[in-house]
């Protein structure tokens, strides 16, 4: 059992990984695009609005990457879409507030387009979740919810998508019975941690498809600010 983890930005994260990890990645969770006229079929009144459920996203929404809103929204860098989720949520503070960042990608986002998951892991994932863990011949996950205080072990090929999404009220983190794997999310923000012991771990990204940062010696857990602060 591998218990939760803090990431601090006093260190890189590579120097925060529990015994036995060598490498990791910084998932980005894909932004949300649902049907056509979706939200205003959902919602009372135009002024409501709403987010879809795991369930939704998962039958009906389809994926929209970091890059595509990059280019969408006229952003230049990856860390201008983090700035602007991030002041948008309100998880900054006051010195780091980048509304004009949080402006632009709230005024050209596209319509019936929604935030990536934030704090949870992206439901997207949770299907490769499932083929990375079983990859090395594992049959069983266990997990840690540090806010519930919860912990456990299931059964990797019994469990749903939806069911995965119901683990952990917020912070999770979830390794393969190998202890070969690790994915975590994390707080105020749209990202998750992938880590392992394999040091090949640009492999892995490129075979999934993830869009990621690949973690070196220099990449801390705030890696949106060019200039470490």
């Amino acid at each position: 059992m591998l218990d939760y983890i803090w990431l601090n930005a006093e260190s890189p994260i590579l120097n925060q990984l529990p015994s036995g990890f060598k490498s990791a990645v910084i998932l980005f969770h894909p932004f949300i695009q649902m049907p056509k006229d979706w939200e205003q079929n959902k919602s009372i009144n135009e002024c409501e609005h709403i987010y879809p459920s795991d369930e939704e996203i998962l039958h009906l929404g389809k994926q929209v990457s970091w890059m595509s809103m990059m280019h969408d929204c006229g952003f230049t860098t990856f860390n201008e879409i983090a700035i602007a989720l991030k002041t948008s949520i309100g998880a900054f503070k006051k010195q780091y507030i980048r509304d004009d960042l949080a402006e632009k990608l709230n005024t050209q986002i596209k319509k019936n387009c929604f935030y990536p998951n934030e704090d949870d892991t992206s439901i997207f994932f949770i299907q490769d979740l499932k083929i990375v863990l079983e990859s090395n011949g594992a049959k069983y996950f266990s997990y840690s919810d540090p806010l519930l205080d919860k912990s456990g072990v299931l059964e990797i090929e019994k469990l749903t998508p939806l069911e995965i999404g119901d683990l952990a009220l917020k912070e999770l983190i979830i390794t393969d019975e190998n202890m070969e794997f690790a994915f975590m999310n994390v707080y105020d923000s749209f990202i998750s941690i992938f880590m392992t012991r394999d040091e090949k771990i640009d492999e892995i990204v490129k075979r999934m498809g993830w869009e990621a940062i690949i973690c070196d010696d220099k990449t801390y857990i705030d890696w949106y600010w060019l200039n470490p602060r």
